[in-house]
């Protein structure tokens, strides 16, 4: 658990600390606008982040396992490397947001926007993804071994050399797609 307590996270926040290494664990910074936020390398595992503003922000190679980030504003955020197993991020804005290299098996991203995100290199093994929209998304050389993809909308995503073994694309949207050297597909 997290020695520090909300107030002092969100005053080292607003004074543009970095909180490198800092565990974070279990910290609720819900419904707060944290727009540009350095949380690099924090540990937020179990952490409450919902409905909060984190457009800019940067989670590169912070660990967001059991994260509750439902509803999240991450627009342009700094997602690499990040490791988030069975992370909520449902319904969240991840628009334009650089998630490369990143772990996030199990994740919920049911219903998110992820258009023109990278997702290049990335493990979304067993990923949920019912109804996400990544139009333009670049999934290049991603493992989506097992994710459900199903009404989600790939409209010109690039999808080259990605790992699509059992992934379910039930009534997903295609249009556009490059699928080049990706594995799984029948």
């Amino acid at each position: 658990m997290s020695q520090l307590k909300r107030n002092e996270i969100l005053e080292k926040i607003k004074a543009g600390q970095s909180f490198q290494g800092v565990d974070l664990t279990g910290a609720d910074l819900s419904y707060e606008v944290l727009k540009g936020a350095d949380l690099a390398g924090a540990d937020l595992t179990e952490a409450h982040l919902q409905n909060s503003n984190l457009e800019g922000a940067n989670f590169a190679g912070a660990n967001i396992t059991r994260a509750f980030m439902f509803g999240c504003n991450l627009m342009n955020a700094n997602m690499d490397g990040v490791r988030g197993e069975d992370t909520n991020l449902q319904d969240s804005n991840l628009e334009n947001a650089s998630i490369k290299g990143a772990s996030l098996q199990h994740a919920a991203l049911l219903g998110s926007s992820l258009d023109r995100a990278n997702l290049s290199g990335s493990s979304l093994v067993r990923c949920r993804l019912k109804r996400a929209s990544l139009r333009g998304a670049k999934l290049d050389n991603a493992n989506l071994e097992d994710a459900h993809l199903v009404r989600s909308d790939l409209t010109n995503a690039s999808l080259k050399n990605a790992n699509l073994k059992g992934a379910t694309l039930n009534n997903a949207i295609t249009d556009g797609a490059d699928f080049e050297g990706a594995l799984g597909l029948s």
